[in-house]
C-alpha cells in the first residue's frame, strides 16, 4: 500500500482536476477486495449516496499498541478512491495515531471540498466518521482502562460516552474484541 506521502506527491504532479479523479479512481482499484460476508448491515456506512462498507478488525500480534486494520468497498469509482486515501491515513495504525490524523484537513489539502459535490463530501465525512467513531470501543479509556476482570462488557458499560450521541459498546481496549458490533 502507498503512504500518504505518496499519495500526495502524485497528486501535486497532476493539475488537471480530470486527471486527478482518474488517479483517484485508479487508488480504488488497489482496495483489498472485501469478503461478501463483510458487505453486511453492520458494515455499511450511514449518509453516503453510493453503498459503502468499512470493516475493521484489531490486531494485537506485534505485542506493542493494538493497530486497526480497515477493508472498504463501494459500488462508486471515485468513492472507492476516496476509501483507498482514507484507508492509507488509518489502516495499520494505532487508536491514538487514528484519533490524532485529521482526515478531512487531508482530504481538503488535496482541495476535494472544492471539487466534490455537496453530496460527495457528506459521504466523504459520513466514511471518515465511521472509520474513527466507529472504533469508539477501542478507545474507550485506551492507557486509561480499569483492571480487567471477567464482567461482560455490557455488565460494566463506561461512565459516558465519547461524544454526544454515542454509546460505547464496552469498557475498555481489552473487552473490544468481544464486544457486538466490533
Amino acid at each position: 500500500m502507498m503512504t500518504i506521502d505518496e499519495i500526495r506527491d502524485n497528486f501535486a504532479l497532476l493539475d488537471d482536476w480530470d486527471d486527478r479523479y482518474r488517479y483517484v479512481i485508479e487508488l480504488g482499484r488497489t482496495l483489498a477486495p472485501m469478503p461478501e460476508t463483510e458487505h453486511s448491515a453492520a458494515n455499511k456506512v450511514q449518509g453516503c449516496a453510493s453503498q459503502v462498507w468499512l470493516s475493521k478488525q484489531i490486531d494485537r500480534g506485534n505485542g506493542d499498541a493494538p493497530v486497526l486494520n480497515y477493508l472498504g468497498d463501494s459500488d462508486a469509482h471515485i468513492v472507492r478512491g476516496l476509501i483507498a486515501i482514507l484507508l492509507t491515513l488509518y489502516s495499520g495504525h494505532t487508536p491514538q495515531e487514528i484519533l490524532a490524523t485529521d482526515a478531512i484537513a487531508v482530504f481538503d489539502e488535496f482541495g476535494f471540498r472544492e471539487h466534490l459535490t455537496p453530496q460527495r463530501s457528506n459521504g466523504l465525512r459520513a466514511i471518515s466518521a465511521a472509520a474513527v467513531v466507529g472504533q469508539a470501543p477501542f478507545f474507550w479509556r485506551v492507557g486509561n482502562a480499569p483492571p480487567h476482570n471477567s464482567a461482560r462488557p455490557s455488565d460494566n458499560p463506561p461512565a459516558g460516552p465519547i461524544c454526544p450521541g454515542i454509546v460505547p459498546a464496552s469498557c475498555c481496549i481489552a473487552c473490544a474484541d468481544g464486544a457486538s458490533g466490533i
